[in-house]
């Protein structure tokens, strides 16, 4: 199966890709921050194994990653603005029957996306916990002493880890730093009131966004499935990939 990429404009003008492979019902799948659809779904073997189950696998670059535009001015960059493209591309492609997902901010792209209004018929959740959702301020907070010290944070530490990962993926920190200002906080009503059947798939030894435990209790039709590995690590192995596919395919 070969991966195909296609760009659409948005209502605001900004020029954003995404990728496809795989034929039948249509799952979109959102990447994290810093990474791209490649490197989220693509390179480890994701797509293909969720494709190879008989779904159409659309995974969309976001709004300054990959190959989407990556804009500077920081009007560029209104609140919730990754949810706004996410349904631009749904509207695009004309999918009404479909399923949504995402990891770590492609997860909270994903609920925010759904507390708008988009109407998935299945949801995962991915990399992401309940506190991520609740106060999107600490991750913005910690992100952006990462891209504003860029060369200064000690080997090692998960702020050097992050400015590593940063580098492999070609991240443009000029284009995140104003990104990071859109996130916009889900509240525990509106995480009660996601209704359909949505998996909650964590890192074992994933905490960086709080609970994903917790997050699963909360909403109403969720089950609850972990993987090896932490926030970074559990993307390179293949159960993600496939917790995912066997949650789509039941």
């Amino acid at each position: 199966m070969n991966v195909a990429t296609h760009h659409f404009t948005a209502p605001d003008g900004v020029d954003l890709a995404w990728h496809e492979l795989g034929e039948g019902r249509p799952v979109v799948l959102l990447h994290g921050l810093f990474s791209d659809a490649d490197t989220n779904w693509i390179r480890f073997g994701h797509a293909a194994e969720i494709a190879g189950r008989g779904f159409r696998v659309i995974m969309p670059d976001l709004r300054a990653h990959g190959d989407s535009a990556k804009p500077h001015e920081p009007s560029a960059y209104p609140p919730d603005i990754l949810a706004s493209d996410g349904a631009a591309l749904l509207a695009h492609l004309g999918l009404e029957d479909y399923d949504l997902g995402g990891y770590s901010l492609g997860a909270r792209t994903s609920v925010r996306m759904v507390v708008r209004g988009a109407t998935p018929r299945r949801l995962v959740v991915s990399g992401m916990g309940l506190q991520g959702l609740l106060n999107t301020g600490g991750r913005a907070g910690h992100f952006k002493r990462i891209l504003l010290g860029l060369g200064t944070h000690e080997r090692g530490s998960p702020e050097w880890l992050a400015e590593a990962f940063l580098k492999t993926t070609g991240g443009d920190p000029q284009a995140l730093l104003p990104l990071l200002d859109s996130f916009v906080d889900t509240s525990e009503a509106e995480l009660r009131a996601i209704a359909m059947p949505t998996l909650v798939l964590s890192g074992a030894e994933d905490r960086d966004n709080g609970s994903a435990e917790a997050l699963a209790r909360l909403l109403p039709d969720a089950s609850y499935v972990e993987v090896p590995g932490n926030h970074m690590s559990a993307v390179t192995r293949p159960d993600l990939g496939r917790a995912i596919a066997d949650f789509l395919a039941r």
